[in-house]
């Protein structure tokens, strides 16, 4: 059994431990009872984690094919994530949680019917549906340490209004590296082996009380002449973050957001933010370089931009559409038109789901709910209803229904947020919370450095022979 899996069941350890962590910080009544039901939860799994280590560890989960090798590693099971599970039928499951459940038994900020994804954050770290009090008091803690230090101010002030959000995103996460609790406390030489999850674990509520404040900055900066808004401590996490852009002063705004952070909080770890942030992390790089390479990979057109590529083909298609009204009948002809000409329709299929996104599908009920007669949404709503047959026909497409970048960018821009380029950093607000959950619990269970064997085309076809 991994050490810090052990802690639970040795008292010396423990002990050891809560000596160390009082050196090196102060601890808030509501990150100990974090930490508490954290560790209760490690001490329930680690038999668990121990039998597979010790009795299983040979036994096989699968065939390893050319195809996968060479098809992006698609369908290996190679990477254990606590925090999420993605099933193909049923969407992502938080904790065994479907995001349905999640948006009916999360609390939720007065007068809203959205689960608040910072109530998402403590279910991924505890497997447990926190109080309206623990809410209360999380988001006590992160606006206390949601203040940027001014040498990240300077930074991310001084780049240039033309460099993209994302990269000022990356940049700022790594300006505030330096204030690594794990980095300064790997560095000092001090820092135990069954100690590297509650660093981590403060890194992480750091990085995500940091990170909506951050992003915040960066779409003034970029889009309203640097003229910023005050932080709010009365607001939510995700409430306070839609207040400070700026762009709508409406709790639908708020609501909406949270909506958004709420469902990208996490999707198992094998996409490329999630893998990459895990990957970098088990060198044991902080959490701050771990999530700034996760952010990289969230940047690429195949992965976090995809939601503005969505939108930008619904007002393309809604313009080539002129005055006609989106019948089946037309947005089946235009799809087939599309794929002829050799183009792809993005917001349909996913690498794993095989059923439409159960994301899609509530943001499509809080569009039906709220802005039913938005153009943008009736265009993909005649959509959702007229591509997936035409992409079924072709017999090449394992799944052709729409996922959650097909409505996301239209939930955005319905409520002015129509700067495209800024969406994929609301992208990465959200996923800091899996992201950094996940590095907690792989700190927690010792998961070693990440090495996995590659091999070469020819070693390839003397192997196939």
């Amino acid at each position: 059994m991994p050490l810090m899996m052990r802690q639970a069941l040795r008292p010396g350890l423990r002990a050891s431990s809560n000596r160390l962590q009082h050196r090196s910080f102060a601890q808030s009544a509501v990150v100990s009872t974090l930490q508490g039901k954290i560790k209760a939860l490690a001490d329930k799994k680690a038999p668990q984690l121990q039998a597979l280590r010790k009795e299983h560890s040979d036994k096989s989960l699968g065939e390893t094919t050319v195809g996968m090798a060479i098809g992006g590693m698609r369908g290996i099971k190679c990477l254990v994530s606590e925090t999420s599970l993605l099933d193909p039928m049923e969407g992502i499951r938080y904790r065994g949680r479907t995001l349905e459940e999640c948006m009916e038994q999360l609390p939720k900020a007065p007068g809203s019917k959205i689960g608040l994804p910072e109530a998402a954050f403590w279910l991924l770290l505890t497997d447990e549906i926190p109080t309206d009090a623990d809410v209360k008091a999380l988001n006590a803690e992160l606006h206390k340490r949601s203040s940027l230090p001014d040498s990240v101010i300077k930074t991310i002030d001084g780049l240039p209004k033309d460099t993209h959000p994302m990269t000022q995103l990356s940049i700022g996460l790594l300006a505030l590296q330096p204030q690594s609790h794990f980095g300064k406390a790997y560095r000092s030489g001090s820092l135990k082996k069954t100690d590297y999850w509650t660093y981590t674990l403060e890194d992480a509520l750091d990085l995500n009380a940091k990170i909506p404040i951050l992003a915040a900055r960066i779409f003034r900066n970029i889009f309203f002449d640097g003229k910023h808004l005050p932080s709010d401590p009365s607001l939510d996490w995700a409430g306070n973050y839609a207040q400070m852009l700026g762009v709508n002063d409406s709790d639908a705004f708020k609501d909406v957001t949270r909506l958004y952070l709420m469902l990208h909080a996490d999707h198992e770890g094998g996409n490329v933010s999630a893998h990459t942030t895990h990957l970098v992390g088990s060198a044991l790089s902080d959490p701050y370089y771990a999530y700034a390479a996760g952010v990289c990979g969230l940047a690429g057109p195949l992965h976090g931009l995809a939601n503005q590529e969505c939108l930008r083909w619904l007002k393309a298609t809604r313009a080539t559409l002129g005055d006609q009204e989106p019948t089946v009948e037309l947005l089946t002809q235009f799809a087939k038109d599309t794929l002829a000409s050799g183009k792809v329709i993005p917001g349909f299929g996913h690498g794993v789901l095989r059923q439409s996104d159960p994301r899609y599908m509530i943001q499509r009920q809080f569009a039906q709910e709220n802005f039913p007669d938005d153009p943008l949404f009736k265009l993909a709503n005649v959509c959702f209803q007229a591509i997936p047959p035409v992409l079924q026909a072709t017999g090449k497409v394992k799944n052709p229904w729409p996922n959650v970048d097909a409505l996301s960018g239209t939930c955005m821009q319905r409520y002015g947020l129509d700067q495209e380029d800024y969406y994929t950093v609301v992208f990465a607000v959200s996923r800091a919370l899996g992201c950094t959950s996940n590095l907690v619990w792989s700190r927690m269970m010792g998961l070693p450095i990440e090495r996995p064997k590659s091999v070469t085309l020819d070693w390839l076809t003397d192997n196939v022979k």
